[in-house]
C-alpha cells in the first residue's frame, strides 16, 4: 500500500470579543505533506489538453507553432498509464487525439501518435470556449473517480457563443474537473478567462510571449501529475446561533468560495477545493455570532477537510480544527487584530484595488484609477508582495509607496496591464 499524504489544519485567530462583539475571523491553514508521488502513481488520473485553433492563432503563425510545441511537451510529461486526450477548439470543439471522443492511457506509442496529430493542426474558425469545455466534460465522464485536470489555451475573446451559453457550460462542468486557463498574446479578455478558471477551480495567467508556452505547459502538467487526492472539500459547521459570512481562499490566490457551498448536513456546508498534492493553502472564514455573555467560550465553527463519499459511500475525513469565540471585558484582548487575519484582509483588498483601478483607467476616469492603484501600491508594500509591486510599477510611477502616492504612466504596454490584472489575486504569506 502506498503511503497516503498527511493532511493538517491549523487555525489562527483572536477568539476574544467585546461584550457585544459579533464578528469572528479565522485563518485556516491546510497543509498536505508526504506521499504525493507514490500516491499519484496509485491514483487514477485523466488529463485533457485544449488548444485554441481559431483563425487568429495563425496571426502570427508563431502562436500556433508554440502552442503545438507546448502541447507536445505536455504529452511527454504525462505519466505512463494516465488517460489523456487533446481537443482542438474553434467555433466548435473537435478531437485531435484520439480521433474518437474517448481517453486513452499514455504510453510511448500513444504519446507518439498524439504528438504526430498535434503537428498537423491548422488554425481557422472562431472561438466558443463553452463548447470546448463540454467536449472535455464528455471525455472525463467515465473517469469521475480519480484526478481530472484540463489545460485550456486561448488567444482571443469568446465571440462565437453568448455569455449565457458559456455560463451554462460552466454550470454543467463545474466540480467535474479542474481547468487551468492560459491566454497567449494580448487579444483575450482577462475577466472572461478568470470566470472560467474560477468556476473550474483552476488558475489563470497570461503568456504574453508565445515562446514561454512550452515551460508553462510543462509546469502545469507536472503539477497535475503530482496531485494525489481528488475532490477535497472544506466542510464548515456553525451552530444555530451563528451565520457564516464568507469562506475565501487567500493563499496562493484570492478566491471567494462562499457561493460554491453545497449543504452537507443541517448546519454544515462543503466548499470544493479541487485536487491536492504536497502543498499548503490558506482560507479566511468569517462567522457572525450571537453574544453569549462575558466569560463564555463557544465553538462557533468546526472545520473539517473531507473527501465526500458518493451515494452509499462514507466520507473520508482528512483533518479538523475549531473556530472559537470568548466574550471578555478586557479591551486590549478584544481589540487585538490577529496579524494573519489583517494580512490576508489587506491582500483581498489589494486584488480589488488593482482590478477597480485598471477598470477606471480603461473607462478614462484618471482620478479613480490613480486613487485605487495608489492604494494597491500601499497594500502591496505593506504585505511585502514584491511581484505585485514590480507589476504595479509598470503601470504607475510610484512617488511614495508608504502613502500610496502615484502618477499614472502615459504609455503602458497592454501585456503589462494584463499581467497586473491576471496576477492581482496572487498572494504571499505573512512576513515572519
Amino acid at each position: 500500500m502506498t503511503e497516503q499524504p498527511q493532511f493538517s489544519i491549523k487555525v489562527d485567530q483572536n477568539k476574544y470579543l467585546s461584550e457585544n462583539g459579533r464578528e469572528v475571523h479565522a485563518i485556516v491553514s491546510v497543509e498536505s505533506t508526504g506521499g504525493p508521488t507514490g500516491v499519484a502513481q496509485a491514483t487514477s488520473a485523466a488529463e485533457v489538453i485544449i488548444i485554441d485553433t481559431s483563425g487568429s492563432m495563425s496571426y502570427p503563425d508563431a502562436k500556433l507553432r508554440a502552442a503545438i510545441a507546448a502541447a507536445q511537451v505536455a504529452v511527454d510529461t504525462i505519466r505512463d498509464g494516465v488517460n489523456f486526450a487533446i481537443i482542438s477548439g474553434a467555433n466548435t470543439a473537435s478531437m485531435v487525439f484520439p480521433q474518437h471522443p474517448t481517453l486513452v492511457p499514455a504510453d510511448a506509442n500513444t504519446r507518439g501518435q498524439a504528438k504526430q496529430a498535434l503537428s498537423r493542426l491548422q488554425a481557422h474558425g472562431g472561438t466558443a470556449i463553452g463548447s470546448w469545455l463540454r467536449l472535455a466534460d464528455q471525455l472525463f465522464d467515465a473517469h469521475q473517480e480519480g484526478i481530472r485536470h484540463a489545460i485550456l489555451l486561448t488567444d482571443g475573446k469568446n465571440q462565437h457563443e453568448t455569455d449565457e451559453e458559456l455560463s451554462a457550460a460552466l454550470a454543467r462542468c463545474s466540480g467535474r474537473f479542474v481547468c487551468d486557463c492560459r491566454g497567449v498574446g494580448t487579444d483575450w479578455e482577462v475577466e472572461e478567462l478568470r470566470k472560467v478558471s474560477s468556476a473550474m477551480l483552476g488558475s489563470v495567467d497570461i503568456v504574453a510571449d508565445p515562446k514561454d508556452l512550452v515551460a508553462d505547459f510543462q509546469a502545469m502538467t507536472e503539477a497535475a501529475m503530482g496531485k494525489a487526492v481528488a475532490d477535497v472539500a472544506l466542510r464548515v459547521w456553525t451552530p444555530q446561533t451563528a451565520k457564516l459570512r464568507f469562506v475565501k481562499q487567500v493563499l496562493p490566490t484570492v478566491e471567494d468560495l462562499t457561493g460554491k457551498r453545497k449543504d452537507s448536513a443541517p448546519l454544515a456546508g462543503d466548499y470544493p477545493l479541487g485536487a491536492w498534492g504536497a502543498e499548503s493553502r490558506d482560507y479566511h472564514i468569517s462567522v457572525e455570532v450571537t453574544p453569549a455573555g462575558l466569560g463564555k467560550e463557544l465553538r462557533v465553527g468546526w472545520v473539517k477537510l473531507v473527501v465526500p463519499g458518493g451515494p452509499g459511500q462514507e466520507d473520508v475525513e482528512l483533518a479538523r480544527g475549531n473556530i472559537l469565540a470568548q466574550w471578555t471585558d478586557d479591551e486590549a484582548a478584544s481589540t487585538r487584530l490577529n496579524p494573519r487575519v489583517a494580512h490576508y484582509t489587506g491582500q483581498a483588498e489589494l486584488a480589488d484595488a488593482i482590478q477597480q483601478g485598471l477598470q477606471a483607467r480603461k473607462d478614462g476616469d484618471e482620478d479613480a484609477a490613480t486613487a485605487r492603484l495608489g492604494r494597491a501600491v500601499q497594500l502591496a508594500e505593506e504585505a511585502g508582495n514584491d511581484e505585485i509591486t514590480s507589476l504595479l510599477r509598470k503601470v504607475v510611477d510610484v512617488v511614495d509607496p508608504a502613502t500610496g502616492t502615484v502618477r499614472l504612466k502615459k504609455n503602458v504596454e497592454k501585456a503589462d496591464e494584463m499581467s497586473l490584472n491576471t496576477r492581482s489575486t496572487k498572494t504571499v504569506r505573512t512576513r515572519k
